[in-house]
This record gives structure tokens, C-alpha cells and sequence, in this order.
């Protein structure tokens, strides 16, 4: 198998060229489009579209994908007296064990 495509992770509408990556906003999940979404929502947004297709499911299913996130356990924490929903997701990393460090280029 190849690795998941770009559309697959970041949407039918996600392009780059070698100095641009375009995702649409209307691409991903969960997110209300507008010309000042937080850097936040955007990050988020992101992550739970490209978990859509990068999951263990998938991963076991494709030698070729190295990257998971998976859903942890949620939580509630208090912070400056007001309760908190925390929620998890564990972004799971996999490559050859030739050095310590995270480099992009190996993914």
C-alpha cells in the first residue's frame, strides 16, 4: 500500500507546491469557518480531520502509514476555579530506530 495522500489526511481540497500547503477550512472536521478562526481552533481542527484517516485501524492496515492519533481518556481539571473538560489525543510517531530525534522528512 502507499502512504495516505494528502487529500485523504487534510481534505478533497488540500494542494502544496514546494513553498505552500492549502487546507480548506470548509474541509475540516468540526470547524465553523470564518475569517478569524483562533490559531487554536485551526490546530484542532486539523488534528481531528487528519485523525479520521491516521488511525491504528488504518495503520495496521497500511504498512506504509507511520503516523496514529487515538482518542485517550478524557478528563475534568479545575484551573483558576472553574472545571475544565480536558480531551486526549495521542499522536503516535513510527519510523526505522536509526536516531532519537523527530525529523518530518522521515514521515
Amino acid at each position: 500500500m502507499a502512504e495516505p495522500t494528502l487529500q485523504q489526511v487534510f481534505g478533497a481540497n488540500a494542494t502544496q507546491d514546494s513553498t505552500t500547503l492549502t487546507i480548506y477550512k470548509s474541509d475540516l472536521t468540526g470547524l465553523t469557518a470564518s475569517a478569524n478562526n483562533s490559531a487554536e481552533s485551526l490546530f484542532a481542527a486539523v488534528t481531528l480531520k487528519a485523525q479520521v484517516q491516521l488511525n491504528d485501524t488504518n495503520q495496521a492496515n497500511n504498512p506504509d502509514q507511520s503516523i496514529s492519533i487515538d482518542t485517550g481518556i478524557g478528563s475534568i481539571t479545575t484551573r483558576n476555579n472553574q472545571n475544565y473538560r480536558e480531551y486526549s489525543l495521542t499522536i503516535t510517531l513510527s519510523k526505522l530506530d536509526t536516531q532519537s530525534a523527530i525529523d518530518p522528512n522521515d514521515f
